[in-house]
């Protein structure tokens, strides 16, 4: 396994870094997409010395119900990821690593595990669509809408930066987010371990048994 401990104060200047712009227009037009990643990375998963604070989120689920991200997945393994349903390519591909990998679990911990989308997209993105958008990929994961305000503050607290949804000057919606996945340890509730983008199916194979169980990947 692909792994490397950062100081959190040098990882949140890297994550920063790593950004994924996606757009989407008519179906007769290919999606502009543009991805951004730092310089030389080829790290999997990166142990942080100093775990991120689990995000202070009260939003809405695909229920249309509100959901406490604290309360909720408090004591469980956690991952969480900002993206959203509209995406064309980094989105929909993460989430579906995460479901591949997901399934190789044995039941006791597939139940234990809480995989939590975040929509950038706040606007296009309602209960409803995210609700639609998951059940396709695994009808487990928690999709969470709300405020693009509320939203952006709480991915800031992981490093994530992301920007409010924008058309180009050719009129496709464009979406600037950052791509990293961060697990939350069951022990301390702490955000110990991220994923960039390169991060496939086998890299979560078999960092998530450790992953159920709190332990460094």
């Amino acid at each position: 396994m692909r792994k490397k401990t950062f100081a959190a104060a040098a990882l949140l200047a890297a994550a920063c870094l790593t950004l994924s712009a996606c757009g989407s227009g008519d179906d007769d037009d290919k999606p502009v997409t543009a991805v951004s990643e730092e310089a030389g990375s080829e790290k999997a998963a990166t142990v942080l010395d100093k775990p991120f604070e689990k995000p202070d989120l009260v939003l809405t689920d695909t229920k249309g119900e509100k959901y406490d991200l604290r309360a909720a997945t408090a004591g469980r393994p956690t991952l969480v990821y900002f993206g959203y349903t509209h995406c064309p390519d980094v989105c929909p591909l993460t989430m579906n690593n995460i479901a591949v990998a997901k399934k190789q679990l044995p039941k006791a911990e597939q139940d234990k595990l809480r995989v939590v989308f975040v929509t950038t997209d706040p606007e296009r993105d309602t209960s409803a669509e995210l609700g639609k958008w998951l059940k396709g990929i695994d009808s487990d994961f928690i999709g969470l809408t709300g405020e693009f305000d509320t939203i952006q503050a709480g991915a800031r607290t992981l490093g994530i930066s992301i920007d409010p949804p924008h058309k180009d000057k050719n009129g496709k919606v464009v979406s600037m987010h950052g791509t990293q996945v961060i697990a939350f340890s069951p022990k301390t509730d702490g955000g110990y371990v991220l994923y960039g983008e390169d991060a496939g199916p086998d890299d979560y194979i078999k960092d998530l048994p450790k992953l159920i169980k709190g332990e460094k990947p």
